[in-house]
């Protein structure tokens, strides 16, 4: 299994911060954003990951990531791949993914939102993940600020909808996703949303109606540190994490 960690926008949301830099590159504690994502990934024994940004920051990426020198294998203890693809414009997450088919190939990939920051551990999810997709759900306070998925009483996921007026639920649709090789025919067809991009909710639909989509219910931290106070509290955390390590 490949990874694709999806590096791009501009984060207005966390203007001035992002002016002159990318959002996946300001610090969490004591590293950058970007760390806690391929860090989740190597844990899980993902040694090949592509990341996924805009032309204007890939120089920043290179000169922070290289290679992949500074993180090694859980499994073999050498180094990992990184390598880099380039989204051109802000044209959605789908868009972001498929940036990257030739590199995933045949193989099953793991989708990681680079701004998304989690605490469960997620190895055995790749490990036994042979088939269809697997999303990662949280319970949360506010649902319609995020993708939510409608579950039917046997819990299986029926359908997620985009930021929704009144939730079915309030599990939340975090960034995080499982695809086997399929997944680049679920794309063919899809048109822009309203807001112009290519979007993942859209594939995510395709697997529920082929009855391939798979859940897991997140019971640790989770931080989507597109905003202040998100990144506020995902430093907070971090700083009292790293100190309970100490002692």
């Amino acid at each position: 299994m490949k990874g694709v960690i999806l590096a791009g926008g501009q984060a207005t949301r966390l203007y001035p911060l992002t002016l002159v830099t990318n959002k996946h590159l300001l610090p969490v504690y004591q590293k950058p954003v970007i760390y806690y994502a391929i860090e989740k990934l190597v844990g899980a024994g993902v040694d090949r990951i592509m990341i996924v940004t805009s032309p204007n920051h890939l120089g920043s990426f290179v000169d922070l990531l290289g290679s992949g020198q500074n993180f090694r294998s859980k499994k073999s203890g050498k180094q990992i791949q990184i390598v880099y693809g380039i989204q051109n414009a802000a044209s959605g997450l789908a868009d972001g993914l498929y940036i990257a088919k030739d590199y995933i190939g045949n193989e099953s990939c793991i989708l990681y939102l680079g701004d998304n920051i989690f605490e469960d551990d997620i190895s055995k999810h790749v490990k036994n993940f042979k088939s269809g997709s697997l999303v990662f759900l949280k319970e949360v306070a506010d649902p319609e600020r995020f993708g939510v998925a409608e579950m039917d009483k046997k819990g299986k996921v029926v359908g997620i909808v985009e930021k929704p007026a009144k939730p079915k639920s309030n599990l939340a649709v975090t960034g995080m996703y499982i695809y086997d090789k399929t997944v680049w025919k679920k794309m063919v067809g899809q048109k822009p949303s309203k807001r112009g991009e290519y979007e993942i909710t859209f594939v995510n639909n395709k697997y529920i109606k082929e009855g391939s989509l798979r859940s897991v219910i997140l019971k640790k931290a989770w931080f989507d540190v597109g905003t202040f106070d998100n990144l506020f509290a995902a430093s907070e955390y971090m700083k009292k994490k790293n100190a309970k390590d100490i002692r």
